[in-house]
C-alpha cells in the first residue's frame, strides 16, 4: 500500500539537461501554505527548493512504512502467492480427474479465447487512474483458483446433502444451482474485492476500482468454471461419437463463450461497485460503509440466481431472461462505468488547478492531464525528444498527479485518510522530481489538442485559487 497505482521505480533517469536538482535531496524548513475553504487542507505552496517536511527521511526517495517483520510486502506475498498456487494445483486436478486429460485441454483451449477480451475491456476502464497489476493478478488467480475450488467444494457437498435429505435428486440439482451456487460462488469472489478493500486501500479509491477488481476475479472465476463445462461436455460427445455444430461441445462453447461471456462479471461487479462506493463515502458514516458492499454482494447474488434459475423454464425462459434482464443490465452497468470514468477526468480538472495556481503545475497541464488523449501525446513527445525513459517519467508523472486529484477530492469529501498530509507531500515529491521532464511534454500536448488553459474573465492567474474564498 506505499506506492501510488502505478509502479514507480525508486530512480528515474532523466535526460541530461533534464537532472533533478540535487539539492532535493537534503530536506529544508517547511514551507508556506496556500490557505484553503471551508476547512480543507490547505494546498502546499510551491518554492524552487521545497522541504516535504512532512514525509519520513526513509520515504523521501521510495516510501517504505516501517512495518514488524510479519507484515513486509515479501512475506505476504509469498504466503499469497503459495496459497494461491496449492488452489490451483488442487482444482485443476479436479477438474481434470472429472473432465479427463482430452476434455481438460479442450476446454483449457476454448475457456481461454474470450479471457484477453474481457481483461482489456476492465483494463480499458481503469487508465485514468491505473492500478497495478500485482492487485488484478492477484485478483484473477483468487477468481480462477480459490473461488472456483471453494465453489466447487461447497457446491458439490451441499447438493449432496440436499439430495440425501429430500431423497431427490432432480430437485437438489435444481436447488442447487438457484440457490446454493450463486450465495457461494459470489461470496467466494466477492473475498478477492475485500481482501483487496482492506489491505491495498490507496489503490481502492472509487467505483471504478471496484469494478476492474471484480471484473478481473469473476473473468478468473468463469475461466475455471467454463474449463469444467467445456471439458464434461467434449467428454459426453465422445461417449456418443457425436461431433460439429450439434455436439454439446459446441452447444456448450455457444452459450458460455459466445452469448454470455459477461455473466459472471456482471454479476460480481456489483458487489464492486458496492465496494466502490463504500470507498468515497465518508468515514464517519460506518453504517452505510457496511451495509453498501453487503447490498451489492445481495444483488448479485440475485441476479445470478435469476439466472441460474431462467434454464428451469425450458430454452424460452432462457432467452427471455437474457435479453429482458441481462443485456439491459450489462448496458446499464457498461454506461454506469463509463460514465464513472469520464467524471474521474473531470475531478482531475477541478481538483489540479488548486495546485497550479500554488506553483506546482503549469497553467496548461492541469487541462492535458483530464484528457486521456493529450496524456499520449505528451508521453509520445517525451519518447521521440528524450528517448523510453523520459517517456515513463512523464507517464508516472501523470499517475502520481491523478493519484494527487482524487486524494485532494476525498479530503474535500471528508474522506481522507488520516496520513492525508505524508501522503500528498510524498505524490508533490514524486512529481516534482519529474516536473522538468514531464512539464514541458504536457505543455506541448494541451497546445496539440487544443487543450490550452485560459485565465478566469477579471482574474490575475497568480491569485487564483479554487480553495481560497
Amino acid at each position: 500500500m506505499s506506492e501510488p497505482h502505478a509502479q514507480h521505480p525508486s530512480h528515474v533517469q532523466h535526460p541530461q539537461h533534464a537532472q533533478v536538482p540535487q539539492h532535493a535531496q537534503h530536506p529544508q524548513p517547511a514551507h508556506a501554505q496556500v490557505p484553503s475553504r471551508g476547512g480543507q487542507p490547505a494546498i502546499p505552496a510551491y518554492r524552487a527548493d521545497p522541504s516535504f517536511d512532512a514525509v519520513p527521511e526513509r520515504a523521501r526517495w521510495r516510501y517504505r512504512p516501517r512495518r514488524a517483520f510479519w507484515r513486509g510486502k515479501a512475506v505476504r506475498a509469498t504466503a499469497v502467492t503459495l496459497v494461491l498456487a496449492l488452489c490451483a494445483l488442487v482444482i485443476l486436478a479436479l477438474v481434470r480427474e472429472q473432465t479427463g486429460t482430452a476434455g481438460f485441454l479442450v476446454g483449457l483451449g476454448l475457456a481461454l479465447l474470450p479471457v484477453p477480451l474481457l481483461l482489456a475491456a476492465f483494463r480499458w476502464l481503469d487508465r485514468v487512474e491505473p492500478g497495478p497489476w500485482k492487485n488484478l493478478v492477484f485478483a484473477f488467480a483468487w477468481g480462477a483458483f480459490a473461488a472456483a475450488l471453494v465453489s466447487l467444494l461447497a457446491n458439490t457437498f451441499a447438493t449432496r446433502w440436499i439430495a440425501t435429505a429430500t431423497a431427490d435428486p432432480t430437485s437438489a440439482d435444481t436447488l442447487g444451482a438457484t440457490v446454493v451456487a450463486p450465495v457461494v460462488e459470489e461470496s467466494a469472489k466477492a473475498c478477492a474485492v475485500l481482501l483487496l478493500f482492506l489491505f491495498r486501500r490507496r489503490d481502492f479509491t472509487g467505483l471504478v476500482d471496484g469494478v476492474v477488481v471484480a471484473g478481473f476475479t469473476a473473468t478468473g472465476f468463469a475461466f475455471t468454471e467454463n474449463i469444467l463445462y467445456l471439458g464434461s461436455a467434449f467428454g459426453e460427445d465422445q461417449e456418443i461419437g457425436t461431433s460439429g455444430i450439434g455436439s454439446y461441445t459446441a452447444a456448450t462453447f455457444f452459450v458460455r463463450v459466445v452469448l454470455s461471456p459477461f455473466a459472471h462479471p456482471l454479476f460480481t461487479v456489483l458487489t464492486g461497485i458496492g465496494f466502490g462506493i463504500a470507498a468515497v463515502t465518508v468515514r464517519r458514516r460506518r453504517v452505510l460503509r457496511v451495509a453498501l458492499p453487503v447490498l451489492g454482494l445481495l444483488l448479485a447474488m440475485g441476479m445470478h440466481a435469476l439466472w441460474n434459475g431462467s434454464t428451469t423454464f425450458g430454452p424460452w425462459g432462457f432467452f427471455a431472461v437474457y435479453g429482458a434482464f441481462m443485456l439491459p443490465a450489462l448496458g446499464l452497468l457498461t454506461w454506469l462505468a463509463v460514465w464513472t470514468r469520464q467524471r474521474e477526468l473531470r475531478t482531475i480538472s477541478g481538483e489540479l488547478p488548486a495546485y497550479a495556481a500554488a506553483g506546482w503545475l503549469s497553467p496548461d497541464e492541469p487541462p492535458a492531464l483530464s484528457s486521456m488523449r493529450a496524456r499520449g501525446l505528451a508521453r509520445g513527445y517525451a519518447a521521440r525528444a528524450f528517448g523510453p525513459a523520459a517517456a515513463r517519467a512523464v507517464g508516472e508523472y501523470e499517475a502520481f498527479a491523478t493519484s494527487l486529484a482524487f486524494l485532494r477530492h476525498r479530503a474535500r469529501r471528508g474522506a481522507a485518510d488520516r496520513d492525508f498530509t505524508a501522503r500528498e507531500q510524498e505524490l508533490l515529491h514524486h512529481m516534482w522530481r519529474r516536473k522538468d521532464v514531464a512539464g514541458p511534454a504536457l505543455t506541448y500536448a494541451a497546445r496539440a489538442t487544443g487543450r490550452v488553459w485560459t485565465p478566469p474573465p477579471h482574474r490575475d492567474y497568480a491569485g487564483y485559487n479554487p480553495y481560497r474564498s
